[in-house]
């Protein structure tokens, strides 16, 4: 199946063939057509299945040709549960955007930053990615108005939900015309989703692609029976022995994703840390410099992991174990992306073993484990 055979545009087709996307995921096969004809959608996909391109690419279509909105009266509105992935969905927009028949302005908008540069470049927007608490701001200073949305995606909802944004979500529903398209996309169905479901969604079609059975496959998962006090030591160990030039570590804190960051630079290895606590420009540049493999190590939390895409990523390492097998394989999911294979490493304590079990069960699939004592950790 082809993206032409879709009911995407030749305007669309041609910039997808131009950017080497030949064959649809499964999600983008079931979700853009149904856009494209403007009913609401469920889409349930697990991390790295294209999803946000199953969005992007018929919202696009909708708006090449349509009726423009009265300044600062948006028609797209997508709101997402962090700042690193606002800028994430907003530039898949950019780059399917560029070489369109006309101007298709995308603008997004989260807090950390200062509120006036956004709220001046609000002009002539009509695609809007933004976070609950920054967007409210901008309605209550008349920087943007929602009256004339025609299309509201809420991306990552499972997150959003968990976060506690269901009282800022509730706002924003009010300012927004009960007559439009809504597309909600989750990596999970649960019990939040489905509320939020019956709230925002009028006879959905509901897309829910399961994973793949040799999903895990192209993930090689590897166990670390390790002490607390070696874990760093056995990090420094894996990083030279396996010859990482790009690793993506998850930790339990922000505390400790700065103390793992700051222990790999004075060993030498060029590492930064990215997290809630630091400043925006911060976060930017650190994450920037990793996707361009200017950054051997980034060090992240669970939360700022959702802004991190990228496509090819060889290894990623739990640090810490996540507290849910959701959460896991959340961050597995990180590489083994695209078709091409990964490897992820989990550091297991004597405290972590019945819950890594756990994960393993959960997951469906066995981690092969090695104890790290067998190893010649001295001098790292």
């Amino acid at each position: 199946m082809s993206f032409s055979s879709l009911g995407l545009s030749p305007a669309i087709t041609k910039l997808l063939a131009g950017h080497n996307y030949v064959k649809p995921f499964p999600i983008q096969r079931e979700a853009i057509p149904a856009i494209i004809t403007g009913k609401d959608l469920l889409g349930i996909a697990q991390t790295g299945s294209g999803k946000t391109a199953s969005y992007v690419l018929p919202i696009l279509q909708q708006q090449i040709g349509s009726i423009k909105s009265k300044n600062r009266h948006i028609k797209v509105l997508v709101l997402v549960p962090t700042r690193e992935l606002a800028m994430q969905v907003r530039d898949v927009f950019h780059k399917f955007s560029e070489g369109l028949p006309e101007r298709i302005k995308t603008m997004s908008v989260f807090g950390g930053v200062s509120i006036n540069p956004q709220m001046m470049a609000m002009q002539g927007v009509n695609i809007l990615v933004a976070t609950p608490g920054r967007l409210l701001e901008l309605v209550e200073t008349n920087a943007v108005h929602l009256s004339e949305i025609e299309t509201l995606v809420l991306d990552e909802a499972d997150k959003m939900l968990s976060m506690g944004f269901a009282e800022e979500m509730q706002q924003i529903l009010a300012y927004l015309p009960k007559k439009r398209q809504n597309l909600l996309f989750s990596a999970t169905l649960n019990d939040d989703i489905s509320k939020i479901n019956q709230i925002v969604l009028h006879n959905p079609i509901v897309v829910k692609i399961e994973p793949e059975e040799d999903y895990f496959d192209l993930i090689k998962q590897l166990g670390y029976f390790v002490s607390d006090e070696k874990k760093g030591p056995l990090l420094r160990y894996l990083i030279k022995q396996k010859e990482m030039k790009q690793v993506l570590i998850f930790t339990s804190s922000t505390y400790q994703a700065d103390l793992v960051s700051d222990k790999l630079r004075k060993h030498g290895i060029n590492a930064g840390a990215i997290h809630s606590k630091k400043g925006q420009n911060a976060r930017t540049d650190v994450l920037a410099k990793f996707k361009a493999g200017k950054l051997t190590v980034l060090v992240a939390t669970d939360l700022i992991s959702r802004g991190i895409d990228i496509k090819f990523l060889p290894f990623v390492i739990n640090y810490d174990l996540p507290r849910s097998p959701k959460d896991y394989i959340h961050r597995i999911g990180r590489t083994g992306r695209a078709e091409s294979p990964g490897e992820a490493l989990s550091f297991v304590t004597e405290e972590d073993k019945h819950h890594f079990k756990i994960i393993q069960k959960k997951m469906g699939k066995p981690v092969t484990m090695i104890d790290s004592e067998g190893l010649n950790l001295h001098g790292f």
